[in-house]
């Protein structure tokens, strides 16, 4: 509820925690639960979650796969798109390659400070990118 503090009417937030819950059903068994005892891919849901209770336009993410084990990983990815597809932009910064260039409309590879290369989702046929970041 703490990220849907600015929302002053309670119809509002009680139906935005119920799409959240639907999003993130694990959260709604933990709901009872210290945020601190949560595992690392709850405290990334719970995080996620936080940043849409105010209904943002923009959600911006750093590294959202990071230190989740693969099945988690694919999980966050699946239910970013899900947020996009309802109308939240989403800004990522992600050093998983693959699967940040599989979700984007628009994807910038920066190098040193730099940004050295700029498409979508063609950038996974590119093949620097092949080789400096996806391991092929």
């Amino acid at each position: 509820l703490v990220g849907g503090y600015i929302l002053k009417a309670k119809d509002e937030r009680d139906k935005l925690l119920e799409s959240v819950f639907i999003l993130f059903p694990r959260l709604k068994e933990r709901v009872s639960q210290s945020a601190e005892t949560l595992s690392g891919g709850e405290q990334q849901m719970l995080s996620i979650a936080r940043g849409l209770m105010s209904k943002p336009k923009l959600l911006l993410l750093d590294e959202p796969s990071l230190g989740l084990m693969p099945t988690l990983v694919d999980k966050t990815f699946e239910t970013l798109q899900e947020i996009n597809k309802h109308g939240t932009t989403i800004l990522l910064v992600e050093q998983n390659a693959y699967e940040a260039l599989q979700l984007c409309d628009k994807a910038y590879v920066i190098e040193n400070g730099g940004i050295v290369l700029q498409g979508g989702k063609d950038l996974l046929e590119n093949e620097h990118v092949k080789k400096s970041y996806l391991g092929l």
